[in-house]
């Protein structure tokens, strides 16, 4: 299951402004080395590093189509090719981000644990995920995986882990000195319904798609279109308003 940079970045200025509001909330002043975990194109980098200039940082990723985009960008940075499950530095970071990556990872109750361990005294440990399995896009994502042809391949396809607020909050608190727990829901406007099937090819249709043949991923696409045009009604303009709601943690160590 490939990442493509191209289909991803169509949609930057909406993905780009959820890290930017999450590093603005950073309180660590003195910032000397930074990783950005699941750095993508490097946008999310790039906000890191706009926020604290003087800072050593770098980008990890598990793609290399991502880090090209990234290296690109940001010629003057390290990017690193690596799984975040299996990241593992011999050394402290004075900020760690995660934007839109760690709910691709399972076993959260070890990862954030072990993640917030590699912070120095008084360093940041930023989240953001995507809080959105409810919201009409998923749901029709997996009732569409159910009721097709392509069912055996693709109806048991697994989610991304997610946790409440609470579950995040008391995970973390024995970790850190100070946990900031918060949840926003971004209105993106989108050209059409199409769009935003074009923006979840991107994210959260990959696994569904990637085990398709170019024929099944077609009508797979096509029924999809049909139930979100449905469900996402177009205003008089045409534009489709995508509510897109996100959790957002900072702890500090």
């Amino acid at each position: 299951m490939t990442w493509s940079a191209k289909q991803y970045s169509m949609f930057e200025n909406q993905r780009t402004r959820p890290v930017r509001d999450l590093v603005a909330a950073i309180p660590t002043r003195r910032v000397r080395v930074a990783v950005d975990l699941g750095c993508g194109p490097g946008n999310s980098t790039e906000v890191l590093l706009q926020r604290f200039p003087d800072a050593t940082v770098t980008g990890v990723d598990n793609s290399d189509d991502m880090l090209a985009a990234a290296r690109k960008r940001l010629p003057g940075i390290d990017f690193e090719l690596a799984n975040i499950d299996a990241w593992n530095p011999d050394k402290q970071f004075d900020v760690i981000l995660a934007n839109a990556s760690l709910q691709w990872l399972p076993d959260h109750a070890v990862l954030y644990p072990r993640l917030a361990g590699k912070l120095a005294g008084g360093g940041s440990f930023a989240v953001q995920t995507p809080d959105n399995l409810q919201e009409p896009a998923h749901i029709l994502a997996r009732e569409t995986a159910l009721n097709g042809p392509w069912a055996a391949k693709i109806g048991t396809v697994r989610h991304p882990e997610r946790h409440s607020a609470g579950f995040y909050y008391e995970l973390l608190r024995p970790h850190c000195g100070m946990v900031d727990v918060w949840r926003t829901t971004y209105f993106h406007p989108l050209p059409g319904p199409a769009a935003v099937v074009e923006w979840f090819k991107g994210s959260a249709l990959r696994p569904y798609l990637a085990p398709l043949n170019d024929t099944e991923k077609a009508k797979f696409l096509d029924r999809y279109l049909a139930a979100i045009t449905r469900a996402y009604p177009a205003l008089a303009d045409g534009t489709v308003l995508l509510p897109f709601p996100r959790l957002f943690i900072v702890a500090v160590r």
